[in-house]
């Protein structure tokens, strides 16, 4: 008889019964290669519950987290990747043999790779719509790419614009706007960011970190002035398969 052997894993998060990951996975271990692999949701109202689910759970070898707990995370981990602390956001979770548990970001390299075959000579800078942790990676990313990038939000502050800033000028001198916000998620998919949106051309490429719907308003309005668009589910894969080989190494 063999003997499986038996890991847990899941993701962190508030209202997450929508979870791309739970789906993911399930299906990934679905393959008999991956037997024994299970993977959860841990949906918690707030972070201090956290403590209380990793000693109620002492099985576990890994975690994803999302919205709205990659900054939040942080204190209650052991260490962090280099890249996690320059970023200052976690999306991944392993747990060592010691129970120690180290934080990383797969978000980044996610975004990198699904971002960069649509780069073009002329896509010279970028908006990022948000501030919250998922802007964190997309940010250092972009700092990869050597591409210069600023923030927009709704109130402004150093470094960040407010959207009522944002005209055809705007629009002339960045070329690549991502959408980093919940702002569109299904089932509020009729909601987009505020914009003007009469600018986008066939020189602007529309990236929403959202993947379901598909094609968000943002993308819709962006694609109908031709721009070049795309959702996050590539992203989600990248990001995906780069936690499970951090789990596994």
């Amino acid at each position: 008889m063999i003997d499986i052997l038996k890991r847990r894993f899941g993701l962190l998060g508030r209202n997450i019964s929508y979870s791309f990951s739970k789906g993911y996975f399930t299906e990934k271990f679905n393959d008999e290669v991956f037997l024994g692999n299970t993977y959860e949701n841990f949906d918690i109202s707030e972070i201090n519950d956290f403590k209380e689910l990793i000693n109620s759970n002492p099985d576990l070898k890994g975690l994803n987290v999302t919205i709205p707990y990659k900054e939040q995370v942080i204190p209650f981990l052991d260490k962090l990747s280099k890249k996690a602390t320059l970023i200052g956001a976690v999306n991944t979770i392993k747990f060592s043999k010691n129970g120690k548990l180290k934080g990383y970001n797969t978000d980044y390299y996610g975004f990198k790779k699904s971002l960069k075959p649509l780069l073009e000579p002329h896509h010279k800078k970028a908006l990022i719509l948000g501030t919250g942790g998922a802007s964190k990676g997309v940010a250092f990313a972009l700092d990869e790419l050597n591409i210069p990038y600023t923030f927009v939000s709704r109130e402004a502050k150093e470094n960040i614009i407010d959207y009522d800033l944002i005209n055809a000028t705007t629009f002339d001198n960045f070329q690549i706007i991502i959408n980093c916000t919940p702002v569109g998620t299904s089932p509020n998919i009729e909601a987009c960011p505020n914009l003007p949106y009469e600018f986008f051309t066939d020189k602007h490429i529309a990236y929403d970190l959202i993947y379901n719907p598909a094609e968000t308003q943002f993308l819709k309005n962006a694609k109908e002035r031709g721009a070049v668009i795309k959702n996050g589910y590539d992203m989600l894969i990248f990001q995906a398969e780069k936690a499970w080989k951090i789990w596994n190494k």
